[in-house]
């Protein structure tokens, strides 16, 4: 009696799968045992997928988000989002400590030699910072994008991350040698006819990758702290003119357009405009009172990945 051809190809279908996936045997290994081509394997293999035969589960173990990293990706049509565990209520240094971690992994993970990277300022910088460990990759080279900004002994200092970080990493380092903030137009003006400063603006159209942090106009927020970066009364200027949120001191709206204040001028350091040339923009901000910031950022589209904690993730998803 003639087997049935189906029959004998499902028998075949599930022993192929079998050999496969259970013993571990190679697609050639199987070829050689059955005697079939390996291209007529990986077609069987394909065909069991598609009938059911074969169901792939990846377990995700607690303390994972990559669902919640998907949805961001979707959601917000970015190239990669990083999502970290964070206890509920943790001070902003404990989220930058985290964050920072984080973001010191993505970079050993998609630094390539020749690479141009530029960074700015702030604690989750600082965290990103003191999470690397030495790694020297070929020809990369270090730009501060925006000028020094409060004490400048101070780790989160933009100078002071730029020469640690290329001393991390063993590469090429171009500072901003002025204030990330000047008094007034003629001080703006003089310090950017400064040749130094020139050059690092020069090297804002090579960078390949920046990494940044998102500021909140706020009361508490480190820009008002001392007195050095911004008076209440500019902070109250940008906040009329409807400021969410900041990178680089460059505030924008709640879809992420730029808004243009007074204070604009004297800021010393990268556009949102040259922001948006480079090619790839990595945001790390955390904490549940970035929720706007961050979401303006992300409809301005102006970040391309975002390393960010469980906790803001989980809203900017809900709220959108």
């Amino acid at each position: 009696m003639t087997p049935n051809v189906k029959q004998l190809d499902l028998r075949l279908l599930i022993k192929i799968s079998k050999l496969y996936y259970e013993q571990g045997l190679t697609q050639q290994q199987i070829s050689d045992r059955l005697h079939l081509s390996r291209p007529k394997i990986s077609r069987l293999l394909q065909q069991a997928h598609d009938h059911g035969l074969i169901q792939i589960s990846v377990t995700t173990p607690p303390g994972s988000y990559t669902d919640l990293e998907q949805q961001l990706e979707t959601q917000f049509d970015l190239r990669e989002a990083v999502v970290v565990a964070v206890e509920a209520g943790a001070s902003q240094e404990v989220i930058a400590r985290e964050l920072g971690l984080a973001a010191a992994q993505y970079l050993y993970r998609t630094l390539e030699n020749n690479d141009v990277i530029g960074v700015s300022w702030g604690l989750t910088l600082n965290g990103m910072v003191n999470a690397l460990r030495p790694f020297e990759a070929q020809n990369t080279q270090i730009v501060q994008i925006i000028g020094g900004l409060g004490a400048p002994e101070a780790e989160v200092h933009a100078t002071d991350i730029a020469q640690r970080f290329a001393r991390l990493l063993g590469g090429k380092l171009t500072l901003m040698p002025s204030p990330g903030v000047v008094q007034n137009a003629q001080a703006q003006i003089a310090m950017m006819s400064d040749r130094q400063v020139q050059r690092a603006f020069e090297m804002f159209s090579e960078i390949t990758l920046a990494f940044v942090g998102i500021g909140v106009p706020r009361a508490t927020s480190v820009v008002l702290r001392d007195g050095s970066i911004m008076s209440p009364e500019q902070l109250a200027h940008v906040l009329v003119l409807g400021a969410v949120g900041d990178i680089c001191l460059r505030f924008f709206d709640a879809d992420g357009l730029p808004v243009p204040s007074a204070f604009d001028p004297l800021v010393i350091g990268i556009t949102l405009a040259q922001l948006q040339q480079i090619g790839r923009v990595i945001a790390v901000a955390g904490g549940r009172d970035k929720l706007a910031a961050v979401r303006g950022a992300l409809r301005g589209r102006l970040i391309h990945v975002l390393i960010t904690d469980d906790q803001l993730a989980g809203e900017l998803v809900e709220q959108g």
